[in-house]
């Protein structure tokens, strides 16, 4: 993707700066560096740096900002805009913001895995069929949590988990459905739910 020679300075700046000190400039610090008067000019370029896919970083956290190598770009970034909130109930006004949200703000630096969902037996947990869930990759989990369980070693299920004696149980959340008892023994733990991801169309 093509970027501006202003960029690419930009881009020479943070690697450099990076590289002599181990971690990211802040934006006063790049408006110093780049001989800029404003940060709103600095924070228009990264944010087109990032749209770009060519910068990442975690919102609301100073010296945030990673260089993507060029062996990994994408055509576009994996941030889409934050352009604030919306009421599901009374409305509410809805000012301009400059935040963006990426899966990494979700998972942050936790070993994950994406899951596709069939069946409806976490209905009322608002997670249904041809939802993705997003898994923490972990073998403990704690009582009530929502997990990817596997059970006797051949089927996995998403269920809430509760340790009883020496079972467990597997809870739907569906009241047309019983819950799967089995020894604690027949049953792995692979991960617990961090959210759920659903597409309309």
């Amino acid at each position: 993707m093509a970027i501006t020679r202003r960029q690419k300075e930009i881009l020479d700046f943070l690697n450099a700066f990076v590289t002599r000190n181990g971690y990211s400039p802040s934006f006063e610090e790049i408006a110093r560096g780049m001989g800029l008067k404003s940060l709103a000019t600095v924070h228009k370029h990264i944010s087109n740096l990032e749209k770009k896919g060519l910068l990442d970083r975690v919102h609301n956290r100073s010296r945030s900002i990673d260089v993507i190598p060029p062996g990994t770009r994408t055509r576009s970034s994996d941030r889409l805009p934050l352009a604030g909130r919306i009421a599901a109930g009374h409305p509410v006004e809805a000012p301009e913001t400059y935040e963006s949200i990426s899966l990494h703000d979700v998972v942050g630096n936790r070993d994950c895995f994406a899951l596709e969902v069939r069946g409806d037996s976490m209905r009322d947990e608002h997670i249904v069929s041809g939802d993705y869930v997003l898994v923490e990759r972990t073998r403990t989990a704690r009582q009530g949590e929502i997990v990817v369980a596997l059970v006797r070693g051949t089927e996995t299920t998403l269920k809430r988990y509760y340790s009883e004696g020496n079972m467990i149980r597997l809870q739907p959340a569906n009241l047309e459905m019983e819950p799967i008892l089995v020894p604690a023994t027949h049953v792995s733990i692979q991960g617990r739910v961090l959210g759920v991801l659903r597409k309309y169309r």
